[in-house]
């Protein structure tokens, strides 16, 4: 009995590890490459906030830079309402260069965070799986140096998030705005 436990749960395990294995990195990543302001285009995503703000939702603007331990710093300010908020992230590196690690302070969810694909001066694709108490998301996002983006890169990003088992209805290109856009200049 405690030996089919043990399996069942060796199982479980590799089962973990291999879905966080699936998602691609950027070959060769380079974080320096990665920093400064980038535009939120797309978003994907099986998470029940998710669907219940998505129709709020629009483009923001992300600043990212490197700390001096060497993470990255994430700061996103979105317009919610009539008025722009700011939120702060830490990631933290992992061993695999374009592999981060980030605990929301505020909701204690777990955050698997990774580059799969840029080319640092037009785009970037990020994909993070999102571990909490109440069950486990996938989150797919699309970043722009502008705020229009090639139809390209946004098929590119729509076949991506349904590779990670994202349905259409949780895929959003995100409608463009100006408001809180220069607050993050």
């Amino acid at each position: 009995m405690q030996a089919t436990l043990l399996s069942v749960l060796a199982l479980a395990l590799l089962g973990t590890l291999h879905a966080q294995d699936s998602i691609p990195v950027q070959a060769d990543f380079q974080q320096d490459k990665l920093t400064g302001k980038w535009y939120s285009i797309g978003l994907a995503s099986n998470s029940n906030w998710f669907k219940e703000k998505r129709h709020l939702m629009k483009m923001c603007t992300t600043i990212i830079s490197t700390t001096a331990e060497g993470n990255l710093e994430v700061t996103s300010t979105y317009p919610k309402g009539d008025q722009c908020v700011t939120r702060n992230s830490l990631y933290t590196k992992t061993e695999q260069p374009g592999r981060y690690s980030y605990t929301s302070p505020r909701w204690g969810s777990k955050h698997n965070i990774h580059v799969v694909e840029t080319n640092y001066d037009e785009y970037a694709l990020v994909a993070t799986q999102i571990s909490k108490s109440t069950g486990s998301s996938t989150m797919v996002l699309l970043y722009s140096r502008t705020k229009v983006l090639s139809p390209e890169r946004l098929e590119m990003f729509t076949q991506f998030s349904r590779e990670q088992g994202l349905t259409d209805d949780e895929i959003l290109i995100l409608p463009q705005t100006d408001k809180c856009m220069a607050d993050a200049a």
